[in-house]
């Protein structure tokens, strides 16, 4: 695929970052428009941005680090290299989430309403960057028949191996994920209580991943249980737990603003 985008002089564009910024905007977008009810201007959003970021890299690193600690224990040096590549998602959610809260009651909103908006613009950043994923050639899938896979002949691309059918599971992941913010987008003024848009994307990520993670081929994701469950379906399945838990509770009982 193209792990490069184009150049300009010697400034050269990643797919991945643009892929992820292009997301990161039009989330920006969508939460200004959503979030102006609750008196929230555009440095407000954009203070909640940089906080977001920090978390996001953050827990995403801390959590690829853990994939393979020894490495890293071993080789100090390493944690510096490639500094914009190498992320879990699932380190990022759990990292960003009680950031998100401790900066909604900093504000004074409502958290689970607030987090039906993250849910939405999370979204569009999760997509578009497993967009960026597809086209740099990392979370790619195991080789397959050629009918159903992508070739990465690139010589930079983070695909391993090269030259061979690869099942494109970041697409299969953008797409959910897309599919997802179309039906949260949908359901906003139709929800039946405040948190069941960020709890859906949750839930129905959690189960995707878990399956999708079967077709994946990039091994340094570290796995569990003598290669049973990779690190991240573990991860799925208590998201997906915590997630039904407490979509039913707050169905059964809502809490009202």
């Amino acid at each position: 695929m193209y792990p490069e985008l184009f150049r300009i002089g010697s400034f050269t564009v990643q797919s991945y970052g643009f892929m992820i910024l292009t997301g990161v905007l039009l989330a920006w977008w969508y939460m200004y428009k959503h979030t102006r009810v609750y008196k929230l201007g555009s440095e407000d959003i954009s203070e909640f941005f940089l906080y977001g970021f920090i978390a996001v890299f953050v827990g995403g690193k801390i959590f690829f680090y853990l994939e393979d600690p020894m490495r890293y224990i071993q080789d100090p040096a390493r944690m510096l290299e490639s500094p914009g590549s190498g992320f879990v998602f699932y380190g990022s959610f759990l990292v960003a989430v009680p950031v998100f809260i401790w900066w909604f009651r900093k504000r004074k909103l409502p958290v689970l309403a607030m987090f039906d908006i993250v849910g939405a613009g999370g979204t569009l950043v999760h997509g578009f960057g497993k967009i960026g994923c597809l086209l740099a050639g990392c979370c790619h899938g195991k080789a397959c028949d050629p009918k159903w896979g992508i070739v990465y002949n690139h010589p930079k691309t983070h695909a391993d191996p090269v030259g061979v059918p690869l099942y494109p599971t970041q697409l299969l992941d953008a797409a959910l994920i897309l599919g997802l913010f179309l039906v949260i987008a949908w359901l906003h003024k139709r929800k039946r209580f405040d948190g069941q848009l960020f709890l859906l994307y949750a839930i129905v990520y959690a189960i995707g991943r878990f399956f999708t993670e079967f077709l994946r081929g990039d091994e340094e994701r570290g796995f569990l249980f003598g290669g049973l469950l990779s690190y991240s379906q573990l991860i799925a399945l208590v998201v997906l737990g915590v997630g039904l838990f407490f979509y039913f509770r707050l169905r059964r009982n809502p809490i009202v603003r």
